[in-house]
Formats: C-alpha cells, sequence, structure tokens
C-alpha cells in the first residue's frame, strides 16, 4: 500500500532534520538573536521584525535539504 510508504518517507525526514538543520546553525542563532532582541520586556514579536535573517536561515535549510536529496538520488543510483 501507498499508505506505508508515505509515512516511512516522512520518517526518513524527520530522522534527517537535526543533521539538515545543524549545517544551519549560524544562520538559526541570528536569526534567534534578532528575534530574542525584538522582544525584550513587554514587547511582542511582530511580523516582518526578523524577515532579513528567517530568510537567511530558509535559504540554508533548503540548500542543505536540495543538497541532502541530491546525495540520496546519487548514493541509491550507485
Amino acid at each position: 500500500m501507498s499508505g506505508s510508504n508515505v509515512w516511512s518517507r516522512t520518517r526518513e525526514k524527520m530522522r534527517l532534520f537535526p543533521e539538515l538543520f545543524a549545517q544551519c546553525a549560524n544562520e538559526a542563532a541570528v536569526y534567534g538573536k534578532c528575534v530574542a532582541a525584538t522582544t525584550t520586556g513587554t514587547q511582542e514579536l511582530r511580523k516582518d521584525l526578523c524577515a532579513k535573517e528567517f530568510e537567511a536561515l530558509k535559504i540554508c535549510f533548503t540548500n542543505a535539504v536540495s543538497a541532502s536529496v541530491s546525495n540520496c538520488h546519487t548514493e541509491s543510483s550507485v
């Protein structure tokens, strides 16, 4: 059944998440510092205050995932 395939792929992606996220540690730290700095005291995080930092993190993570997928396809065709 295809349903079990979906869960297998999902579990595999979730298993890789920490490794992929670690590749973007610097971007994640910069984004986290921005969020922390903009929410000091009673301030609330507002949309787009850290958009530049979030975009850098998103691009990094997207690139890490793309590289991982490319490596999986290369390894499976060997």
